[in-house]
């Protein structure tokens, strides 16, 4: 069996980012588990060709970044958190993906912001985008404040969602027959 492909979907407009820093934390800890195929995307790969209001309309660069996550076995998606929620280009990129797509796919969850009140943005914006989709969403999520540094509980949720996208990957990926 192939290796499975992961994508590592940063929607952070800078680079470097503490959102990066996040999914390929998340990605590292992943590959503790097993050997993956990853790739991590940043928003800025897409240019300003994201900008379209239609898929035909997307730039190659950014019908590459949606194409990736639809090809995508696993998703890793983070996002900063602006205004209480995700950001709006991040939306926008999901706006484009086909949901047959993402039924069933294993996902994590991370979010960067300023500061604790924004921490629930995983649980009241994300989830249910993902729900939308079908896409099998690993139980713990990955939030992550300007304090990530002094919060213990960060390592130990990347390690918790990591150890969840494994078995998840096990799952969508077991032989039919079995």
């Amino acid at each position: 069996m192939s290796l499975p492909r992961v994508v590592a979907f940063s929607a952070s407009a800078n680079r470097p980012s503490r959102t990066r820093n996040l999914v390929e934390a998340v990605a590292a800890e992943l590959a503790r588990h097993r050997r993956i195929d990853l790739d991590v995307l940043d928003l800025v790969d897409a240019g300003p060709g994201l900008g379209a209001t239609a898929r035909d309309g997307l730039s190659p660069a950014a019908a590459r970044l949606i194409g990736a996550i639809e090809g995508a076995d696993a998703l890793i998606v983070g996002t900063p958190v602006y205004q209480g929620a995700y950001s709006g280009l991040f939306k926008h990129v999901f706006d484009f993906v086909e949901p047959a797509a993402m039924a069933g796919k294993p996902v994590v969850l991370t979010a960067t912001g300023g500061g604790l009140r924004h921490a629930l943005v995983v649980e009241h914006s994300l989830r249910p985008l993902f729900g939308f989709f079908a896409a099998h969403v690993a139980p713990t999520a990955v939030y992550a404040g300007p304090d990530e540094n002094e919060d213990t509980t960060v390592p130990e949720r990347i390690a918790a969602a990591a150890r969840e996208l494994d078995a998840l990957l096990d799952i969508v990926r077991a032989p039919a027959d079995a």
